[in-house]
């Protein structure tokens, strides 16, 4: 039975994206082509250039990991440019039979004077929205239609040097405590987010904070996930990445979220800072008890994390052995296709050959991605493209 978990077997499969930064997932050509064209400055113009000083296959910390942002946050600053860089994204995810991807990302890193954050979505809903409609028209009668979702991301923090729009914010608020300041700034995210879902009929399905976690708490950023929370937006977090229990915890009672991102720290008692947590074995018991009851979906990026977690060494340590044994929704995400050199099929194949995933598992891990989605259209819509999907999966299968 576990020969069916082939490499061919596992790229033809219908398969989702839940966890997919638009500003890590350029293809390489491109970064250097839009580079070269718009006068921005890489440390090389040759892919392996580029492969040997940035964007490697291991990093020593997630600073390190992250340097490349710098460069390709640097070419995403023009409607064309981010239309482009969406339509080849969509287009990579369909050559290896992603059928759903929620594309995320921070408007405010990338606007300036002559483009605002509405411009920033209009055009990367452009290219996804292409590359759908040549999708359809070319895809076979049993395939199953291309959809997507765009997923707006705030900052836990960020300073004069990630963009103009914080530049500017500082300027006028740099006398207002840090925390302040990062509340503003997503509240404003989670604003736009909702007008441009709900005045504007912008697939935005999905609010997100990312950055740095530990010491920028999500309880900085309340009343933005509030916000999107009481407009009737699903929210996912990145919690549990960089920091324990309490982050996740944190980010499913103040923040409502109903996924989380990354939560590499749930089984980790030890990690736990706040001191009036006595019984930190029960703390994350009940914690794991309440995910796996609630459903709430963990996005698990397998590569990214032992790429920028470094007590994890080899996938076999990863806590999605655990997680699956405790029966939560998990679903496989790629993070960053460019920065951690990998795709949907190269992380589904390490929970595979490394993590030992079985194929009934597997099965349920490809069903979490589209039921945990934050699919765009009713309720039974995405429940008749889930049926769908068990159907086409099936099919596979016994093929």
């Amino acid at each position: 039975m576990k020969k069916l978990l082939t490499e061919n077997f596992v790229r033809r499969v219908p398969k989702a994206d839940l966890h997919l930064h638009l500003d890590g997932s350029l293809r390489l050509g491109t970064l250097i082509e839009l580079a070269r064209q718009d006068g921005v400055r890489l440390p090389s113009y040759e892919e392996a250039g580029l492969c040997e000083t940035v964007f490697k296959p291991d990093y020593a910390n997630l600073g390190e990991y992250l340097k490349g942002f710098a460069y390709t946050c640097a070419v995403l600053r023009t409607p064309e440019n981010l239309e482009r860089v969406a339509f080849e994204l969509a287009e990579d995810c369909l050559a290896e039979g992603v059928r759903y991807i929620e594309v995320r990302f921070a408007p405010q890193l990338l606007v300036h004077d002559e483009l605002s954050i509405p411009a920033t979505v209009e055009a990367v809903a452009r290219g996804l929205e292409r590359a759908r409609t040549a999708h359809r028209q070319a895809r076979e009668p049993d395939d199953l239609d291309f959809e997507y979702g765009i997923i707006l991301c705030a900052m836990r923090r960020f300073n004069k040097h990630m963009g103009d729009y914080y530049a500017n914010l500082l300027g006028l608020l740099g006398e207002a405590p840090h925390k302040d300041v990062y509340a503003l700034a997503s509240l404003e995210m989670a604003r736009v987010a909702v007008a441009l879902r709900d005045k504007q009929g912008l697939p935005v399905v999905g609010f997100d904070l990312a950055g740095e976690e530990a010491g920028y708490p999500a309880s900085y950023h309340t009343e933005a996930y509030q916000y999107v929370h009481s407009h009737f937006m699903s929210k996912t977090v990145h919690a549990g990445e960089a920091y324990g229990p309490e982050s996740i915890f944190q980010a499913l009672t103040e923040c409502h979220a109903n996924r989380i991102g990354h939560g590499t720290f749930l089984f980790s008692p030890e990690t736990i800072r706040d001191r009036h947590i006595r019984d930190r074995e029960g703390y994350v018991e009940q914690l794991v008890e309440y995910i796996a009851r609630q459903r709430i979906n963990i996005e698990v990026c397998l590569t990214s994390n032992q790429q920028t977690i470094p007590s994890i060494d080899a996938l076999a340590g990863h806590p999605l052995t655990r997680m699956l044994e405790h029966n939560l929704s998990v679903s496989i995400c790629t993070d960053n296709r460019l920065v951690s050199h990998t795709t949907m099929t190269r992380e589904l194949m390490r929970a595979v050959d490394e993590v030992g995933v079985t194929p009934r598992q597997f099965r349920n891990i490809i069903m979490a991605g589209f039921k945990g989605s934050f699919f765009g259209r009713s309720y039974n819509e995405r429940r008749q493209y889930v049926r769908r999907v068990m159907d086409r999966y099936d099919q596979l299968a016994v093929g």
